[in-house]
């Protein structure tokens, strides 16, 4: 944490530790129902709650039995492997493309730049119901509703925006003299981009893409509207199981899925501080 200028004021302090001190407990108030679900899958019994085992942290409280039931019941794989399948394919497509849109729309000669930005983001700013909700009129008509590309082209429509959005703002950076340095030794627009432009924009790519792999793997309302019972992901086999049947399997999942969130933050912000490494706007 910064140290505050030593002409700063008394007002000016007390506000700012004020400040630190809100931000802390509203942290503390949306961090801590996730920190709970991770011991609680540790329970021994087929309960949500603390057993007076638990409170005593008696070994005999604790079981890891809910993430074996995980890992050996077939509903739980058939459901992961669905999302194993589905998200990586996603997050292709949507690599992909927001990342064409993005060069494209950095282009200083691109009409209609903001119009366009805004339909290929809109999907971060619809509410989901009602994007599941069209989709699925559409992909009835067309006849892939309940098909497994239904729902990765579903999945890569909302993954776009956040690969568009993370290689746009790589892309302020990007010293445009290079691609025409490029040019002017005979290379070839494909081979700009993949010698010069893809190396220096690389960390925003993987960054929009973990997004989108994110997005994809967790999403459960579209794919609710999109999807057929053989591609029942691992959020709809979370959301069948609190609504049909209560078990603490659940937790172990999201437990699970928590861990993987965390590991994917963390890429996120090292790949975050390299690229700001690479613009010169951090010391190395």
């Amino acid at each position: 944490m910064a140290k505050l200028p030593p002409y700063t004021t008394t007002g000016q302090r007390v506000w700012h530790y004020s400040y630190l001190t809100i931000c802390g407990v509203i942290f503390a108030f949306l961090i801590f129902p996730i920190l709970v679900i991770i011991p609680l899958s540790f329970n021994a019994e087929d309960f949500f709650t603390f057993t007076p085992k638990m409170l005593a942290l008696d070994p005999e409280g604790y079981s890891f039995k809910h993430y074996v039931d995980f890992f050996t019941n077939p509903d739980w794989q058939q459901a992961l492997r669905n999302s194993i399948m589905i998200a990586p394919a996603a997050t292709l497509l949507a690599t992909a493309f927001g990342t064409l849109a993005a060069i494209g729309l950095s282009q200083s000669h691109v009409p209609f730049r903001g119009a366009i930005m805004a339909i290929l983001i809109s999907p971060m700013i619809v509410p989901l119901i009602i994007s599941a909700a069209g989709m699925y009129f559409f992909y009835s008509r067309i006849g892939i509703q309940g098909t497994y590309w239904g729902v990765v082209l579903a999945h890569a429509v909302l993954g776009t925006p956040f690969v568009i959005i993370t290689v746009t703002a790589t892309l302020v950076g990007f010293d445009r003299s290079l691609e025409r340095a490029a040019a002017s030794l005979g290379a070839n627009p494909l081979t700009t981009f993949f010698k010069i432009q893809m190396p220096l924009i690389l960390p925003g790519v993987i960054s929009g893409a973990l997004f989108a792999f994110i997005t994809s793997f967790d999403e459960v309302v579209v794919v609710l509207f999109i999807g057929s019972a053989s591609q029942k992901t691992l959020p709809w086999q979370m959301f069948t199981g609190l609504r049909e049947q209560i078990s603490p399997t659940i937790l172990a999942v999201a437990s699970i899925l928590v861990t993987l969130s965390i590991i994917l933050l963390t890429v996120l912000e090292l790949l975050r501080r390299r690229a700001e490494k690479q613009r010169g706007m951090t010391p190395g």
